[in-house]
């Protein structure tokens, strides 16, 4: 907290939204959208655009004030990628016309966002990507293929990277657009995944139009304002603010508190050591959110989804051999479309093969890899021969 002044400021705005829409009788939407003309939404954003201009840390507190006033939650689990990537991205690239049109009704819950980045031909590689963006008068024609999409079935936008300079090496000649999930051409599919559920969406993109006053940034600028977003999304998947023993760590320690007939020594010492393990995580997301507080992210983010994708999938397995046959029981095979990941709901099972989705989502894990070790550590960077070679050159 920053100080006394600004707390009891704090509690007289949330005070002031509450009084005059009451969550109990309010309508939902009207409330979420004066909660963001108040600058309550994100109270680190500037104002005019749901905030106040105040330091991050203050959000929570702000959070605290309408849970306890019973504030409705504004879709938040399913807007996850508009929430955490989209619109720091839009708020660090975007026009000012941008920032005015789709800040609020994001947060509102009113639009939910996906992201058309993976590529089926880019594996691992996103600044290999393929998608081809060729400007036509005020528009932009793009065509593609895009793969491993989370909501692109509810989503009414999509922050979309796309190349427009072939004849450059790859990582430049990519220019970054919000893309209208509604424009002819746009079409998903489901993607029928491990667990038998289709959560994830094949898009193509044939003949989209996307005005050029929807591009993000500068022509060519694609890949720099990309990295704006991917850092974004390894604090969002990595850095949630996890209580202690939370998570599938939570699960698997209830099952061998209740399961005394399962256990044997040496599970009972790769219990310990994951548990050991997950606090440290624990405490280095602490860390990190403190230090974007002061406005000084660090490479927690990284290592943070990093360990996140590791423990999640060692965790799962170790919970389905404390079960032994009990584990290998799974529920349904029916393909549904979910909204959103619930590892606590499910069975052990359900988890197990949910979670190796968790080392490929939101940047691989052998790229949170290299990046650690060149940027963190200082290590030679992996060699690499394509460079400076014309995208349009690369053998594919």
């Amino acid at each position: 907290m920053e100080d006394d002044t600004t707390a009891a400021d704090l509690r007289r705005r949330v005070a002031s939204v509450l009084a005059e829409h009451d969550p109990a009788t309010s309508d939902p939407l009207e409330f979420h959208r004066a909660r963001f003309d108040a600058g309550l939404a994100w109270v680190h954003f500037p104002e005019g655009f749901g905030g106040l201009g105040l330091a991050r840390e203050l959000q929570p507190f702000v959070d605290g004030l309408f849970e306890e006033g019973g504030a409705p939650d504004n879709n938040s689990k399913i807007n996850g990628i508009g929430l955490g990537m989209a619109a720091p991205t839009i708020l660090a690239a975007g026009s000012e016309e941008q920032r005015r049109r789709h800040l609020r009704p994001l947060w509102t819950g009113e639009e939910v966002w996906c992201q058309l980045f993976s590529e089926p031909d880019a594996g691992s590689d996103l600044a290999a990507l393929g998608t081809r963006a060729v400007r036509d008068g005020d528009d932009w024609v793009v065509n593609g293929q895009k793969v491993w999409t989370s909501v692109a079935h509810l989503a009414r936008f999509a922050i979309l990277i796309a190349r427009t300079a072939p004849e450059l090496p790859k990582h430049q000649g990519i220019t970054y657009f919000i893309c209208d999930m509604t424009a002819p051409g746009v079409e998903v599919r489901p993607l029928r995944q491990i667990t038998g559920e289709a959560e994830f969406n094949e898009v193509f993109l044939t003949d989209v139009r996307i005005p050029d006053g929807q591009r993000l940034g500068a022509d060519g600028d694609g890949w720099r304002i990309a990295n704006i977003t991917l850092n974004q999304e390894r604090v969002s998947i990595g850095g949630r603010d996890t209580p202690r023993e939370g998570g599938i760590l939570g699960m698997v320690a209830d099952t061998w508190r209740q399961r005394p007939d399962l256990r044997t020594p040496e599970l009972h010492d790769r219990l310990l050591t994951m548990y050991v393990e997950s606090e440290v995580a624990r405490l280095t997301g602490v860390r990190m959110r403190q230090k974007l507080a002061e406005g000084k992210p660090g490479p927690e983010g990284s290592a943070l989804k990093l360990t996140f994708a590791r423990l999640n999938q060692e965790l799962s397995g170790l919970e389905l051999e404390l079960l032994g046959e009990d584990g290998l029981r799974y529920e349904d095979w029916t393909m549904v479309r979910p909204q959103k990941v619930d590892f606590t709901q499910r069975d052990a099972g359900y988890r197990y093969l949910r979670a190796k989705g968790n080392s490929i989502e939101g940047g691989t894990s052998e790229i949170l890899r290299n990046i650690i070790a060149e940027r963190v550590l200082g290590l030679p960077a992996e060699a690499r021969a394509d460079k400076d070679i014309p995208w349009k050159d690369l053998p594919r």
